[in-house]
């Protein structure tokens, strides 16, 4: 068993991030946040090796961010990753980011709610154990809700 993490990831704006009013695009917050969660997979073995072994990916159904400072051209940032929530096999999963301003001012909230699809079948699917340790060993949001499923 993994213990606890909550992670953080740094990163600096480029010039392909901004819009011509200066403003980071909407965008660019949600694959500052997608980078994050592959870099912390990757960090615990969950690679592309990984997926192709168990021919499974994840897939993504919604994508919620809120914008709350407005991030500066060649600022750096920092991305959170937590936990918030899980099925009981981790098919299913919500996960939270935040996105500070390099002044540790947040700069958005994003969650993304996702599942596990089988390459082969192009269904939902459960993934291997190893999946569902790393989960159970996530830092939680402190409004973590597990995610029940119809037929549990």
């Amino acid at each position: 068993m993994l213990k606890p993490i909550k992670t953080m990831y740094k990163f600096t704006t480029k010039w392909a991030d901004f819009d011509s009013n200066k403003h980071m695009r909407h965008s660019a917050y949600n694959d500052f946040a997608a980078e994050a969660r592959i870099r912390f997979f990757n960090e615990y073995g969950i690679n592309m090796d990984y997926f192709t072994e168990h021919q499974i990916g994840p897939i993504l159904f919604k994508e919620e961010t809120a914008f709350l400072r407005e991030i500066n051209s060649g600022e750096d940032l920092q991305v959170s990753i937590e936990l918030l929530g899980v099925s009981t096999k981790g098919e299913r999963w919500k996960i939270r980011h935040f996105i500070f301003k390099e002044n540790g001012v947040k700069a958005a909230q994003i969650d993304v709610y996702g599942a596990w699809i089988n390459y082969q079948t192009r269904k939902l699917t459960t993934p291997p154990a190893s999946m569902m340790q790393l989960f159970n060993s996530f830092q939680k949001t402190t409004d973590y809700q597990p995610i029940l499923l119809k037929n549990e």
